[in-house]
């Protein structure tokens, strides 16, 4: 199965207050598994950045002036994302900005039914616990000591693997079920995908029985040892019945 893990950073906390998508990160797993396929832009948001937005991710008006409108990579976007589930931590946040930059151009909302969130899936699994991703990575021991500021690809390549954890694990595939007869499990995932491995012919048992030859030589390796701990533990067993 096809998922996209993305993230997005923003002017503000409000799409429909006006601020705006300025940067957005996405990863594709297939079956849990990361391919290596990413997707990253930057968007000018057309507006001005407040200061407290961009302490939060860095990015400046200046950095942003010259980079590409929404609609300018929106077929790119739309062509990496596919049908395909969608996970993003406090997921109505990124969905919300998402479709009201879609919205801005004419184009349909992403159905919220794609829509899968690792907050949601957090808050379910550790009731009580510290929910953020920087809390999760350390919950995992996923490093991350390379995020100085929130960034979309870093911080999706690092909620890729939360999710993974969140989800099973590494080893949600294996399919030790397949194993038991003999298939590889690896799944069909384009350039990712694996052969699937053809069952060993059963082989015959060897003989391990000593031949007549074998056992002649070792007796006569047995006699020349001199008091040997099997002859003690006799004479012990022959006084005791005596």
């Amino acid at each position: 199965m096809r998922e996209v893990v993305f993230d997005t950073e923003t002017t503000g906390l409000n799409a429909a207050s006006g601020d705006r998508l300025v940067e957005i990160g996405c990863v594709e797993l297939v079956n849990r598994v990361e391919t290596g396929r990413t997707f990253h832009a930057y968007f000018n948001p057309e507006r001005s950045m407040p200061p407290e937005a961009q302490a939060v991710h860095g990015l400046s008006e200046a950095f942003l002036a010259d980079k590409p409108l929404f609609g300018d990579l929106v077929e790119d976007l739309l062509d990496f994302l596919e049908e395909s589930p969608l996970v993003a931590h406090n997921a109505s946040f990124d969905f919300a900005f998402l479709n009201h930059e879609l919205s801005r151009i004419n184009r349909p909302d992403i159905a919220p039914a794609r829509m899968i969130d690792t907050l949601a899936l957090s808050r379910s699994k550790f009731p009580g616990a510290k929910h953020s991703l920087d809390a999760l990575c350390t919950r995992f021991g996923i490093d991350r000591s390379h995020r100085i500021k929130h960034g979309a690809l870093l911080d999706a390549q690092l909620l890729a693997q939360v999710y993974i954890e969140l989800t099973g694990g590494r080893q949600i595939g294996l399919g030790l079920a397949d194993a038991a007869h003999g298939l590889s499990t690896a799944a069909d995932a384009g350039d990712a995908g694996r052969a699937v491995t053809a069952p060993r012919p059963a082989r015959p048992a060897r003989p391990h029985a000593a031949t007549p030859e074998e056992l002649e030589r070792h007796q006569a390796f047995l006699t020349k040892i001199s008091d040997p701990l099997w002859a003690l533990d006799q004479d012990r067993e022959d006084l005791a019945a005596a």
